[in-house]
């Protein structure tokens, strides 16, 4: 999952029926600023810190097929606590 923030919306006005009823937002990931497409159905908005799925997974968030990759799956109540001082490999450990 990536967190990230909601930057915009894609506006378009023909796209396929399964696309219908999802919000589609831009989303600047946290960490790096990339920016990428997601749709919406929970109802995220501008300045939203939001939670995304992405990749075949999404499907199971989904009400009926749709040509989605990624897909907001929430919406963060505040930035993640991220210690530094944790490394990727010793989250937790204390040595000795």
């Amino acid at each position: 999952m990536i967190i990230g923030k909601v930057v915009g919306t894609v506006v378009s006005t023909r796209k396929l029926a399964e696309l219908q009823g999802y919000k589609l937002l831009v989303i600047r990931q946290s960490f790096t600023g990339d920016l990428f497409v997601a749709a919406d159905a929970i109802g995220a908005g501008a300045g939203e810190l939001v939670l995304v799925a992405t990749g075949a997974n999404v499907r199971y968030g989904l009400n009926r097929e749709s040509p989605i990759d990624a897909l907001v799956v929430g919406i963060l109540d505040r930035e993640p606590d991220i210690r530094a001082d944790i490394g990727a490999g010793d989250a937790g450990e204390t040595g000795g």
